[in-house]
């Protein structure tokens, strides 16, 4: 019989033994295991003799077509069904034009430009490829700008202008056409008793268009009870913003969309008594940023004081406050005034800047602060006293904020004549610090051609303003002193396209001051330029032969 404490085969293992042998068949486990790893990696990283011979091939990327959103004709503040009472009915009709101009230097004709109505109906206007300009004229609703890109993007700007001689509505209310978003911050208007703005949204895409608004108002942000507007495909909607935010002296507005993109604009009215104060359109400056720019501050002279002066309009969006930094660029370098050196801005409360006092010119206004800020500026031109007014009508042009050193085109509205005005800016903490700044200019004509081609020189720090006619005119380089006042030879310039240098120390922030003389006063409104789009860079691909195809 044999012993309980041995087996059979031989003699039981230590338990030593037991663990030795299970270690070991671990290792070896582990090491097949590396084994593949090493494999595999070894294969993905040289996937087979000759991948690496195979040469990348680049495809370019086509660029996109440009498209823009006009406005339309004013709109009657009754028209809406729940405007002001206070405001009377035009007695001249708002004469409504679109001015189109395209620029391409290269004129490789292979693009085209269409312009139609909101819905897409019609077309209502055709420019060939190249250079091209065009005037539709008597505007009944919303335009859409359409230009098809050639071997590079389209350069192309278009102005909508509306001009009303007379009654509460008298103006020029002119604004470059916009490239439709989905995220637009608006800085201007009011809605006290004396004012009367709308919000104007056009949806030129295929698809509806949900838009949340946000306002702020000189008390702070305003409550709209989390209200949404639907904007159909092909048609404009119009929100009274005095039904939702009554009672503002100034206005910010944050347009937001979802599931499509729009142009945004606030149609400000004002009346003095019974005496008109302006009709503008308040378009999209730049989004929230440290630094903001705002060009084109062509001001004329007046007092400390003056109700009816120009005024430069500031948010601070967020919810911390901070102390502005505002700079003037004018002709001759930085311009002080006093009062509007440093400006506290409370977080959420909209605050204007009198610039009362500020000398007669061009002006480009430079806001720093440490917190992102929102910048805009109103600007004036006073009229007579008519025959059932006590004071002198007023005419009121909104400036934006703009990004600088960027290459656009803007349109000279028909009927108006357009002064290019431009500002030196260092991209440096001190904006006046820094070389000079150069742009190439061109000036196009009624028939798309380019009348002039100019080099743009201006020392950094300071503001220049020319007629456009001029510079179709002149010769060789200019300078911030070169063009003097005057008078204009008449070139029947129709755009104007600015080519900044790229990544420059200094760059320049443009716009274009259109007027119109009228006998009872000028009438005045600022465009900014439409930017143009960037080439795309082209796209590296390189075949996998573990593909399988070819």
């Amino acid at each position: 019989m044999s012993d309980p404490g041995t087996s059979s085969a031989g003699t039981v293992p230590s338990r030593a033994q037991v663990w030795l042998g299970r270690t070991a068949r671990a290792l070896s486990g582990l090491a097949v295991v590396g084994l593949v790893v090493v494999v595999v990696v070894a294969g993905a990283r040289f996937p087979g003799e000759g991948t690496d011979a195979v040469p990348p091939t680049e495809i370019p990327v086509p660029p996109t077509a440009s498209t823009l959103v006009c406005a339309g004709p004013l709109i009657q503040p009754d028209d809406t069904g729940r405007g002001d009472s206070a405001f009377d009915p035009t007695p001249v009709e708002p004469v409504t034009t679109v001015t189109v101009v395209t620029s391409v230097p290269d004129r490789d004709g292979s693009s085209a430009t269409t312009v139609a109505p909101l819905d897409r109906s019609a077309v209502t206007a055709t420019l060939p490829g190249g250079g091209s300009a065009a005037v539709v004229p008597d505007v009944t609703g919303p335009q859409v700008v359409r230009a098809e890109p050639g071997t590079a993007p389209a350069r192309v700007a278009a102005a909508s202008a509306g001009l009303v001689t007379a009654g509460d509505l008298r103006g020029l209310a002119a604004a470059s056409c916009q490239q439709p978003t989905a995220d637009a911050w608006l800085l201007g208007g009011a809605t006290d008793l004396t004012s009367t703005a709308q919000l104007v949204l056009s949806n030129a895409g295929s698809t509806p268009a949900e838009v949340t608004l946000a306002i702020w108002g000189p008390s702070g942000p305003v409550d709209l009870t989390g209200e949404r507007f639907l904007v159909a495909p092909g048609a404009q909607r119009v929100v009274v913003l005095g039904g939702i935010a009554a009672e503002q002296r100034r206005l910010a507005l944050h347009v937001s969309a979802t599931g499509g993109r729009v142009g945004a604009h606030v149609q400000d009215s004002a009346i003095d008594g019974f005496t008109p104060a302006g009709t503008e359109l308040v378009v999209p400056g730049a989004a929230p940023a440290r630094r903001q720019v705002v060009p084109g501050l062509a001001v004329v002279d007046s007092t400390v004081g003056d109700l009816s002066a120009p005024a430069l309009r500031l948010l601070a969006p967020g919810d911390t406050g901070t102390t502005a930094s505002v700079t003037l660029l004018g002709p001759s370098g930085v311009t002080e005034l006093p009062g509007a050196g440093a400006v506290a801005l409370v977080p959420g409360e909209v605050t204007d800047v009198p610039l009362g006092g500020l000398p007669a010119g061009a002006y480009t206004a430079v806001v720093d602060a440490d917190q992102p800020v929102l910048a805009s500026a109103v600007l004036t031109r006073p009229g007579s006293v008519g025959e059932l007014d006590d004071v002198p009508s007023v005419e009121r042009a909104w400036a934006a904020s703009t990004a600088v050193g960027r290459s656009g085109v803007v349109a000279v509205p028909s009927g108006t004549r357009g002064t290019l005005v431009a500002g030196a800016v260092a991209t440096g903490t001190d904006p006046a610090e820094g070389r000079p700044a150069t742009a190439t200019l061109r000036l196009l004509g009624a028939d798309g051609s380019v009348l002039a081609e100019r080099r743009l020189r201006l020392d950094a720090g300071s503001t220049g303003a020319w007629s456009v006619d001029q510079l179709a005119t002149g010769s060789g380089d200019l300078a911030v002193t070169e063009l003097g006042s005057g008078p204009s030879v008449p070139a029947g310039v129709v755009g104007v396209d600015l080519v900044t240098d790229e990544d420059a120390e200094t760059a320049i922030a443009w716009a274009l001051v259109a007027e119109a003389d009228r006998p009872d006063g000028v009438l005045v409104s600022v465009l900014d330029p439409v930017p143009v789009p960037r080439t795309t860079p082209d796209v590296a691909v390189r075949e996998d032969p573990r593909l399988g195809t070819r």
